[in-house]
């Protein structure tokens, strides 16, 4: 019967009876090193896989913006066309283009006052600038 247990002793309680703390460090050390190499090798992977589809999502995005650019154009040809009609074709495009100032400097001032909102990372910034002290034992942290 002793001969039936100790064929049935776990691997685990095998190699710690028999192996030295010495070896047990070193194979956990060696295994927490595979298994650190094994996550960064997986972490590139995805990585790589989701820039590729964010590379394409940019790309249509691009497209779109491309073709919105021409849907605006030629719309401001129609109308400075209709208008045309209406009066010198170069006052049309002259009216047209001071319609199209004015869009941009509203967005422009619209982003300007978003990016005046724009807090950076403040709370990075306070536990960075936290740290040297922290690393000075000679003087008391804040």
């Amino acid at each position: 019967m002793g001969g039936a247990s100790a064929a049935a002793e776990p691997e685990a309680e095998h190699r710690a009876r028999t192996e030295s703390i010495g070896q047990m460090f070193s194979s956990f050390a060696e295994n927490l090193s595979t298994l650190f190499r094994q996550e960064i090798q997986l972490a590139k992977a995805e990585a790589t896989a989701s820039a590729k589809q964010a590379g394409t999502g940019i790309g249509m995005f691009v497209g779109a913006a491309i073709g919105g650019f021409f849907v605006l154009m030629f719309l401001s040809m129609a109308l400075m066309w209709a208008l045309g009609s209406l009066m010198p074709v170069g006052w049309a495009a002259l009216i047209v283009a001071v319609i199209w100032g004015i869009i941009a400097a509203v967005l422009a001032q619209m982003g300007k006052k978003n990016l005046e909102k724009v807090k950076g990372l403040p709370q990075t910034q306070e536990t960075v600038q936290e740290i040297p002290p922290t690393l000075n034992p000679s003087k008391e942290t804040p």
